[in-house]
């Protein structure tokens, strides 16, 4: 695939309950594709014929500048700087809709996807506008959410979830120790060699550009309610209630109830969009506008992933000021 910069303006297939689909036979114009994305928060391109990570890399270096991942909840294989698998995350266990790395200090304000190999059934990247999610919330909750913030807590260990390495990209105590303090993280050393962190993040901010507010945040997607409820109570069994991978909480670190998730994840669903992968397919997506999901799917499935174009939580106006320190 090239890029050419002469191209006229997209002419994307606009249906409700999907994506905007573009299809295209060989050139695509990287700042067209931009402007279209950020009008209507994400585009799936179809024809380009993405085939390897090598033509995934290619193109996503053409369309925004490729970020290093910190603080990932799960695994993923780099293939290239800034170029990674899909989350490792079970097939038959769906990823609810989320923001990704809504919980660091600076956030991809674009996320790619390209799939070289399609799932046999299943396995789609739905997509739900979070200015209309917001809208659809119940007002007292948005309110509450607005004024304490969320809790993002986390146990990090070698058995499951990412480990302490693959999250901070070193296991040197030191030098996790002044990512934290950099990052607003806090955190605690456990006696079997483990780490507890904990960060509160604003759970309504405004788009960087447009000044849109959005609901932006993975309250639903790490909270343990959102688990198989066999996995919870396996992973509770083994760990404790303290001691699951992920949970979150109200910013004062109320516990969220069941019944919050669900609603959650209830109007998400009521305002997603989706569309079946197919080989070669290539995906954008403005993260602070639109979230994301990965739905349940069989046979073998990869999806190349880049996040890109960073943008610091400290100019979406945030609800809650967080300063790292040195």
């Amino acid at each position: 695939m090239t890029v050419s910069s002469a191209l006229p303006a997209l002419h994307a297939d606009v249906q409700p309950g999907k994506p905007p689909l573009l299809r295209v036979a060989s050139a695509v114009d990287p700042q067209a594709i931009r402007a279209f994305v950020a009008e209507h928060g994400s585009l799936l391109i179809r024809g380009l014929g993405l085939r390897d990570a090598a033509d995934a890399e290619r193109v996503f270096r053409q369309l925004g500048h490729l970020m290093t991942e910190r603080e990932a909840f799960a695994p993923r294989e780099r293939y290239a700087q800034g170029v990674y698998s899909a989350s490792k995350w079970p097939p038959n266990q769906q990823m609810c809709m989320h923001h990704e790395l809504s919980y660091a200090l600076a956030v991809p304000n674009l996320l790619l996807f390209a799939c070289v190999v399609p799932p046999a059934a299943g396995g789609a990247t739905p997509v739900a506008d979070a200015a209309a999610v917001l809208e659809a919330l119940p007002p007292e909750l948005v309110e509450r959410f607005e004024r304490l913030g969320w809790l993002l807590v986390r146990n990090y260990n070698d058995e499951i979830g990412a480990s302490i390495a693959e999250a901070f990209g070193a296991d040197d105590r030191r030098a996790v120790e002044s990512y934290c303090r950099a990052n607003a993280v806090k955190f605690e050393w456990q006696p079997n060699g483990g780490l507890r962190t904990w960060q509160r993040r604003s759970a309504v901010v405004r788009h960087p550009r447009t000044g849109q507010r959005c609901w932006f945040n993975q309250i639903a997607f790490l909270n343990e309610w959102t688990m198989d409820p066999e996995l919870r109570e396996y992973l509770v069994d083994i760990y404790g209630e303290d001691g699951l991978p992920f949970n979150t909480r109200f910013g004062n670190g109320d516990p969220i109830g069941a019944d919050v998730i669900q609603l959650i994840n209830e109007v998400h669903e009521e305002n997603t969009a989706r569309e079946r992968w197919q080989s070669g397919d290539l995906m954008l997506v403005d993260n602070v506008r639109t979230a994301h999901g990965r739905e349940r799917f069989e046979g073998p499935r990869e999806v190349l992933v880049a996040m890109a174009d960073a943008v610091n939580l400290a100019d979406c106006s945030p609800t809650i000021e967080v300063t790292g320190s040195a």
